[in-house]
């Protein structure tokens, strides 16, 4: 004899269950947008079905802490549909924020390579998925690295939990602290870029000098078989000796940019 939900659930009817799906549906919104964009949890080299998984257990952690805000009868509406956009608006751009300001490492690693004469030696990135240059796949697996050691990600993940109590998934805070905190970061991202490239730009574009005065002194010495390695080989020095400084500035770095990211999601809270 077939059993009614009612009997195989005892409390939980169709109706509850359907509103039960609605509602952890709607709090994994924003997670899954964060974990589609950010970095490191967006990385090819991370299966899907490992991000999925991730999702789904933060998404229990936050659908256990985090009362239901809205009837989940209401999706179907204009509201609902808002609502959802709003969600994944929140989540990708908390993931885009980090995005963003993380990408000065490579933005700075392709101007290093370019000033060194290193910009040929490319291969597709593991992270983004595209064709960078070795140096900036070196320093973003270097940031990368140092932003697992300092927990960065367990703070991201920390922030994006706590926006469910500053931003609720009823509340529909105002579009123009999202975009506020987009530009944001990518005015830091050329700065923090400036900041890390030019020690090293400027020493090699004093090597170059110095090999031009060379050249225009001793004119039998050939260009392309004297002063191109000269400017590889000062580059590679140059690198070696700025890992400390490097680190430093990675460092700073992810701080600043979950700084910037709590500070945009406590913008929302205050529109």
């Amino acid at each position: 004899m077939e059993q009614s939900i009612d009997q195989i659930l005892p409390g939980l009817g169709f109706s509850s269950l359907i509103d039960f799906l609605l509602g952890f549906l709607l709090a994994s919104i924003r997670l899954s947008a964060f974990f589609i964009a950010a970095p490191f949890f967006s990385a090819s080299f991370i299966m899907i079905r490992v991000r999925v998984m991730m999702a789904f257990i933060v998404s229990i952690i936050v659908f256990s802490i985090q009362p239901q805000a809205i009837d989940t009868t209401s999706l179907t509406s204009a509201y609902g549909i808002f609502v959802i956009f709003k969600e994944i608006a929140i989540g990708a751009t908390a993931g885009l924020i980090l995005s963003i300001m993380f990408s000065a490492v490579s933005l700075a690693g392709e101007k290093i390579a370019t000033s060194a004469g290193l910009s040929y030696a490319a291969q597709i990135d593991p992270i983004s998925g595209v064709q960078t240059p070795i140096v900036s796949q070196i320093l973003y697996l270097f940031l990368i690295m140092i932003f697992l050691t300092l927990d960065g990600h367990l703070t991201a993940l920390r922030i994006l939990i706590e926006s469910y109590n500053l931003v609720p998934i009823g509340t529909l805070p105002l579009p123009s602290a999202l975009i506020d905190g987009g530009m944001a970061a990518s005015g830091s991202m050329f700065l923090n870029a400036s900041i890390i490239m030019l020690p090293v730009v400027i020493i090699i574009l004093l090597i170059n000098v110095s090999i031009g005065i060379i050249t225009r002194a001793a004119p039998q010495l050939n260009l392309f078989s004297f002063g191109f390695p000269m400017t590889m080989l000062g580059a590679f020095i140059i690198l070696y000796l700025s890992i400390s400084n490097f680190g430093y500035s990675f460092t700073d770095l992810v701080k600043s940019s979950l700084d910037h990211l709590m500070s945009t999601i406590e913008r929302l809270s205050n529109g």
